[in-house]
């Protein structure tokens, strides 16, 4: 196919530089020499071993980002949680002496049974 026809474009522009240099890396570690420029004499064995390698790499470095990504929701979300419940006991701990001067004050205790008078 001419250069013109190229119909293969990558998603995201900017990343063009590091596919190449992808192909590259992954080329050199499968021994395959100067592979670049015109591959149209490379048998699709050694073309589709070049293309599978990318695409197990590109695969793994997602799963490895969700992985991170999840990690970190999970850590944000013990923290939320732990905040919340450091809140709440500070709020109890400021309401206690509240209860006490109002339990010293004639407010009858909640562990003292209160008994009707029998008719």
């Amino acid at each position: 196919m001419a250069l013109g026809q190229k119909r293969n474009v990558p998603v995201v522009p900017q990343a063009a530089q590091a596919l190449e240099q992808l192909k590259q890396e992954i080329a050199s570690e499968l021994g395959i020499q100067n592979y670049q420029g015109y591959l149209g004499d490379v048998p699709a064995r050694i073309n589709g071993a070049v293309g599978g390698n990318m695409v197990r790499r590109m695969i793994a470095a997602a799963e490895q980002a969700l992985i991170q990504q999840t990690a970190s929701q999970v850590h944000a979300g013990f923290q939320h949680g732990l905040q919340q419940q450091q809140q709440q006991y500070q709020q109890q701990q400021q309401q206690q002496p509240q209860q006490q001067q109002q339990n010293l004050g004639g407010t009858p205790s909640p562990f003292q049974v209160q008994v009707p008078p029998a008719n």
